[in-house]
C-alpha cells in the first residue's frame, strides 16, 4: 500500500461515517408509523426477520451493507434491537451465496455470462441510480416526506461510496503474493482464525477475503484443516464494518453491531472447539485433503447454518448480552423499569408511573435548556455534547411514554385517570420540543464561537434578562406540573407574556443598533434564532400550564378559549403581569 492508498482509505472511512449519520438523521425524521408498521410486520418474529435478512443479503451480496442498514434502522428507532437479531442472523447466512457465485468463475464462459447479470444486483451497480433519485428528491421537493426519502437515499449512497473506497484502497493487496501467503502460513487453528479475522477486517468484506481464499485453492496447497479456521476468522472480521458504522450511533445502534459480532464469535468458539476435539479423537480424513472453490463455499455455508441453528433459540439472550455490553445509564434504565406493561393490569398505578417518568422528562429538558443558555456566556464542548445526548434521550422517552400511554388509555379506568392521560400525551410533546430548542441554542453558541464574534455589551445584558425570565418560566412550569399546582400554573402565562414583550423589545433595540452601526447583520441572524427559541420555549411552558389548569378546573383542553379568558379581564393576571414586567425590565 502507498501513502495514496492510505489517504483513500481514510477518505472512504470519513464518507462511510458521514453517510451513516445522514441516513440515520433522515430516517429519524421520516420514520413515521407506516415505515415502522411495514418493518414491524416483516420482522414480527425471528423467522420473518431471518428470511428478510437472508433475502436482502442474497440479492445485494453484502452482509456488511445489510448489517449497516440494520444499525441505521435501530439507531433511528424504526426497528427494535430484538427485531434486528433475526435480520442479522439472516444476513450472515445470505452472505454465503456470494461464495457460491464466486465459485462459478471456474465453470467457463456460460458462468461468466450469468455472473454479468448477477452483477447488476450488487450495490456498486445500482447505487448511482439511488444517488440520482436522491439528489432529485432533495433539490426539487419541498419540505416533507419526499425530501426526507431523498436524504435517506443520498446518505446510503455516500455510505456505500465510502465502503467501496475503503475496499478499493486495499484491493491491490489481493494480488500481493506476500499478503495472499498470509492466509495459508498458519497451521495452528487459532492462528488461522486470527489470520482470517485480520485480513477480512483490512479488506472490509468477508466475501472478498473468501474469494481470495477460493482463488488460492487452485494451487492445491490449502487443505480443509487449514481452510476451516480461516473461514471462521473471516466471519468475525466482517463485523468490523458494522462496528465502524455504530461509532456515531446511539446505544441501541451500537448494540445491533455487537449482536452481529457476538453471533459470529459464539459460532466460531463452539464449532472450532468441536472441530479440534473431533479431529484429535478420530483424525478426520478430510482434514488433510486439498480443498477447492466449492469446498470453501460449502464450509462457509455450513458454518453459517450451524451457527444459526445453535444461537437462534437464544436470540433474546443474544440481545441481552449486547445490552450488558452497552448498558443504559442509571436514569435510562429507571425509565424502562418504570414503564412496565405488567402495570396495565392496574391502570391507576400505570398512570402514576407514567406521570413520574414525565416528571423525569420535564427535569432533564429544563436542565438541558438552562445549560444551553449558559453556553452563550462560556462555551464548553463537553456540555454541548451532553445537551445533544439529553435531547436524544428525551426523544426516546417521548416515544416510550407515548406508546405506553396509548396502551394504558385502552384499559378500563376512571375519569380522573383518563384526564391525566390526555394531559400527559400533550405535555410530553411540549417537553420534547423544549429539548430540541436547547440544541438550537447550542448551535447558536457554536456559531458565535466558530465565527469568533460576540454580541455588544448592551445586547448581552438584554439577553441575560431574557434568560432569567426563561429560567423562571421553566422552573415555575416544572414545579406546577410536579405538584399539580393550579396556583403555580397560573403564574406561567403572565411570565410568558413578559417574555414576548422582552423579545419584541430586544428585536427593536437590535434594529436601532444596526442603524447606528453598532451591530452587524450576521450577528442579527444569530440573535433572531436565539429569540425564536426563547419565544417557542415560553410558548411550550404556557401550553403545559394551560393543560394543568384546564384539566384540573374544567376537565377539558380548549387552550385558545382559556388563554383568551386569562389575558382579557383577569385582575390577577394583570397584577402578576405588571410585577413580572418590573422584575424583568430592560
Amino acid at each position: 500500500m502507498t501513502i495514496f492508498d492510505v489517504l483513500s482509505l481514510l477518505c472512504g472511512l470519513s464518507l462511510f461515517l458521514y453517510g451513516m449519520e445522514v441516513m440515520g438523521d433522515a430516517l429519524k425524521k421520516s420514520a413515521g408509523s407506516s415505515l415502522k408498521m411495514i418493518l414491524g410486520k416483516m420482522t414480527s418474529n425471528p423467522v420473518k426477520g431471518f428470511l428478510l435478512g437472508l433475502g436482502v443479503t442474497a440479492v445485494i451480496q453484502s452482509s456488511s451493507a445489510t448489517t449497516v442498514m440494520v444499525v441505521g434502522f435501530v439507531n433511528s428507532g424504526t426497528m427494535t434491537l430484538l427485531q434486528a437479531v433475526g435480520v442479522i442472523m439472516g444476513a450472515n447466512v445470505g452472505t454465503a451465496v456470494t461464495a457460491w457465485l464466486t465459485g462459478m468463475n471456474g465453470l467457463g464462459a456460460g458462468a461468466a455470462d450469468a455472473m454479468s447479470v448477477i452483477r447488476w444486483f450488487k450495490p456498486d451497480s445500482w447505487m448511482p441510480i439511488l444517488a440520482v433519485i436522491g439528489i432529485c428528491l432533495v433539490m426539487f421537493s419541498k419540505r416533507g416526506r419526499k425530501k426526507d426519502v431523498g436524504a435517506i437515499l443520498l446518505g446510503f449512497a455516500v455510505l456505500m461510496v465510502g465502503m467501496s473506497m475503503m475496499s478499493d484502497s486495499v484491493g491491490g493487496l489481493a494480488e500481493d503474493e506476500g499478503f495472499r501467503n498470509l492466509l495459508i502460513m498458519f497451521e495452528n487453528p487459532i492462528l488461522g482464525v486470527m489470520a482470517g479475522l485480520i485480513l477480512t477486517a483490512i479488506v472490509q468484506s468477508s466475501s472478498a477475503s473468501v474469494g481470495i481464499l477460493q482463488s488460492l485453492t487452485v494451487t492445491g496447497a490449502i487443505t480443509y484443516g487449514a481452510a476451516i479456521p480461516i473461514i471462521m476468522g473471516q466471519n468475525i472480521g466482517t463485523c468490523v464494518t458494522a462496528l465502524i458504522s455504530s461509532f456515531g450511533a446511539n446505544r441501541n445502534g451500537k448494540r445491533a453491531a455487537f449482536v452481529h459480532l457476538y453471533f459470529n464469535i459464539i459460532g466460531v468458539v463452539v464449532y472450532l472447539t468441536l472441530f479440534c476435539v473431533l479431529n484429535a479423537l478420530f483424525e478426520i480424513p478430510l482434514v488433510h485433503s486439498a480443498i477447492d472453490m466449492w469446498g470453501v463455499a460449502a464450509v462457509h455455508t455450513i458454518f453459517k447454518i450451524l451457527s444459526v441453528a445453535l444461537i437462534s433459540p437464544f436470540y433474546r439472550q443474544l440481545a441481552k448480552l449486547a445490552e450488558l455490553t452497552i448498558p443504559d445509564k442509571k436514569d435510562e434504565a429507571d425509565t424502562v423499569t418504570l414503564l412496565d406493561e405488567r402495570l396495565l393490569e392496574t391502570p391507576g398505578i400505570a398512570v402514576a408511573r407514567a406521570t413520574e417518568v414525565t416528571n423525569m422528562m420535564a427535569d432533564i429538558s429544563t436542565d438541558a435548556l438552562c445549560k444551553a443558555m449558559a453556553l452563550l456566556e462560556k462555551y464548553d464542548a463537553k456540555t454541548a455534547d451532553e445537551i445533544r445526548e439529553i435531547e436524544s434521550r428525551v426523544d426516546s422517552m417521548e416515544d416510550a411514554l407515548g406508546s405506553y400511554l396509548v396502551k394504558v388509555a385502552s384499559c378500563s379506568m376512571n375519569e380522573s385517570d383518563s384526564k391525566q392521560i390526555n394531559m400527559l400525551l400533550r405535555i410530553i410533546s411540549d417537553y420534547e420540543r423544549i429539548s430540541d430548542h436547547a440544541v438550537n441554542i447550542v448551535e447558536s453558541a457554536e456559531e458565535l464561537r466558530d465565527k469568533k464574534c460576540s454580541f455588544s455589551q448592551e445586547a448581552k445584558q438584554e439577553l441575560a434578562v431574557a434568560c432569567e425570565a426563561i429560567t423562571e418560566v421553566l422552573c415555575t412550569t416544572k414545579n406546577a406540573f410536579a405538584q399539580n399546582s393550579v396556583e403555580q400554573a397560573a403564574q406561567v402565562e403572565p411570565i410568558e407574556q413578559v417574555v414576548d414583550d422582552l423579545i419584541a423589545k430586544i428585536k427593536l433595540n437590535h434594529v436601532i443598533r444596526l442603524q447606528k452601526g453598532e451591530c452587524t447583520i450576521e450577528l442579527g441572524f444569530v440573535l433572531t434564532d436565539l429569540l425564536i427559541s426563547y419565544e417557542r420555549v415560553s410558548d411550550h411552558c404556557s401550553n403545559v400550564a394551560s393543560c394543568i389548569i384546564e384539566i384540573s378546573e374544567y376537565g377539558a383542553m380548549d387552550m385558545h378559549k382559556y388563554l383568551a379568558s386569562v389575558r382579557h379581564g383577569s385582575e390577577s393576571f394583570e397584577h402578576m403581569y405588571q410585577n413580572y414586567s418590573q422584575k424583568y425590565k430592560l
